[in-house]
C-alpha cells in the first residue's frame, strides 16, 4: 500500500474526484505542452454530468490558463475505463501536439493510461487489515507504531500539519455566515448548530449539536471552494475532524493522542482505496462516507486506547452500516445531501466505536470483508445513483420548490 500521505491531501474544494484531480491533471499537461496555442479537454462519464455543479471547467481553465481552453462536455460515450474520464489534447494552429487520457480515481489522484510509473511508491507491504493486525500482534505494537515503522518519523510532523489544517478548516466554518454558491440557496448552518441551545439540553445532546456543528463547518468550507483536507475526499473531509476535535475539547487528548488518531485512520483509508475505492463515482457514496466513518470510528477507538480487534470492529461496523449508500447530489453541488452526510457519520463513528466498547468479542464479520463487499455492491449499483446527478435526490428535488 502507499503512503498515508496521499490519504491526507490538502487542497481547494469542492471535490477531490472533480475538482483536485482535474486540476494536478491540467497542471501536469500544461508543463508538457507549454508551446500549446490552445487546449481541449473533453470530460465524459460523472466529470460531465456533474462537472458544472463542481466546478470542473472552472478549475481546469484557471489551471492551464493562459493557454486558451475549450472544455468539452461528453454525456454519449458511457462505456468508459473509469467513471471520472478526461482528455486532454494540446494543439499549434490545426496540428495536434500531444494527448494525453487521465482518470480521476478519488481523494485527488489520478491514473494516467499507458503510465505506470506515475503511482506513488508503495510503502506498506502488508494490504489487508488481517495482514497489518497480525503483523502488530506478532511484535507488540500499535498501528500507529506500524505506521511510523514505515512511515519513519517524519510522518508525524506532517499529520500535525493536517491536524492544523483540519482544525483550521472548523473554526473557519464556525465563524463564517451567508448563502453557499451554486443555485441552491442554502444557508450555512455551522453556526447556528454551535450556537443554539436545546431548550432542555442533556449531555448527549450537546454531543450530538457540537459535533455536527464541527462537521457542517468544514462541509461548508469545502463547499465555498475553501481549503480542506480529504479524509479520504472532499466531499467526505468533515467527518473526521468533527469527531476528533469534539473529542480532543471534551476529554483533553493532547495533539500527540490526535496525531496517532489520525495515523489509524489513515490505515484504514488507505485499506479501502488499495482494495476497493474511495470514489463515489465508481462506488456510490458509501465508499466516500462510509470510509470517512471507518477511518473517525478507528481514530476515536485509538484515542480511547482500545486493542486492534476492538478497532478493526469500530471500524467495520461504521463501513458496513453505510452500505448502499448512493451519490446523488443535487445540482451536481457537494452540498445536499453531502453536509448533512458528514455529521450523521460523525455521530455514526461515535456510536460504532460504543458499540465495539462491548461487542468486539462476539462479532462475525471482518473488515476486510466489509471492504470487499462495499466494492461489490458499488459495482452493482445503477449508473444513475454514481455521481451523474441523474439518480434519486438529484432526479426528483426540483431547485425551484
Amino acid at each position: 500500500m502507499q503512503s498515508i500521505r496521499e490519504i491526507y491531501k490538502t487542497g481547494k474544494g469542492p471535490s477531490s474526484s472533480h475538482t483536485m484531480g482535474p486540476e494536478r491533471a491540467a497542471k501536469l499537461f500544461k508543463s508538457e505542452y507549454a508551446a500549446a496555442e490552445r487546449i481541449e479537454v473533453t470530460l465524459y462519464g460523472s466529470l460531465s454530468k456533474t462537472g458544472k455543479g463542481h466546478g470542473t471547467d472552472q478549475v481546469i481553465t484557471e489551471t492551464l490558463a493562459p493557454i486558451p481552453t475549450n472544455v468539452i462536455w461528453n454525456n454519449e460515450d458511457i462505456e468508459l475505463p473509469h467513471p471520472n474520464t478526461m482528455d486532454f489534447a494540446a494543439y499549434r494552429g490545426e496540428a495536434c501536439l500531444g494527448t494525453m487520457r487521465v482518470y480521476s480515481v478519488g481523494g485527488g489522484d489520478i491514473r494516467i493510461e499507458g503510465r505506470p510509473e506515475a503511482d506513488p511508491p508503495e510503502v506498506y507491504t502488508e494490504n489487508s487489515f488481517a495482514e497489518i493486525a497480525a503483523y502488530c500482534k506478532q511484535n507488540r505494537i500499535r498501528i500507529s507504531d506500524y505506521v511510523e515503522q514505515h512511515e519513519g518519523p517524519a510522518i508525524w510532523e506532517f499529520l500535525l500539519e493536517v491536524w492544523s489544517k483540519m482544525c483550521n478548516a472548523v473554526e473557519t466554518g464556525l465563524t463564517s455566515t451567508g448563502e453557499l454558491p451554486g443555485g441552491l440557496r442554502l444557508e450555512r448552518k455551522a453556526l447556528m448548530l454551535y450556537n443554539q441551545r436545546h431548550i432542555d439540553e442533556l449531555p448527549p445532546t450537546r454531543e450530538n449539536r457540537l459535533v455536527c456543528a464541527y462537521a457542517f463547518a468544514v462541509s461548508e468550507q469545502n463547499a465555498c471552494r475553501g481549503t480542506v483536507v480529504t479524509a479520504p475526499t472532499c466531499g467526505s473531509c468533515g467527518t473526521m475532524p468533527a469527531v476528533l476535535k469534539y473529542m480532543q475539547e471534551e476529554k483533553g487528548f493532547r495533539d500527540k493522542d490526535i496525531l496517532k488518531a489520525l495515523a489509524v485512520a489513515g490505515i484504514i483509508g488507505n485499506i479501502v482505496k488499495s482494495n476497493a475505492s474511495i470514489s463515489g463515482a465508481e462506488c456510490g457514496c458509501q465508499a466516500e462516507i462510509g470510509t470517512a466513518c471507518a477511518m473517525a470510528a478507528a481514530a476515536l477507538a485509538e484515542l480511547f486506547g482500545m486493542g486492534i480487534d476492538q478497532i478493526e470492529y469500530a471500524a467495520e461496523v461504521a463501513l458496513e452500516h453505510h452500505l448502499g449508500l448512493t451519490c446523488d447530489p443535487i445540482a451536481g453541488l457537494v452540498q445536499i445531501p453531502c453536509i448533512e452526510r458528514n455529521a450523521v457519520a460523525a455521530m455514526r463513528a461515535i456510536n460504532a466505536v460504543r458499540i465495539a466498547n462491548f461487542l468486539t468479542s462476539t462479532r462475525k464479520i471482518s473488515f476486510d470483508l466489509v471492504v470487499e463487499t462495499m466494492y461489490e455492491t458499488g459495482k452493482d449499483l445503477k449508473r444513475n445513483y454514481r455521481e451523474t446527478s441523474e439518480g434519486g435526490l438529484a432526479r426528483l428535488y426540483k431547485i425551484n420548490e
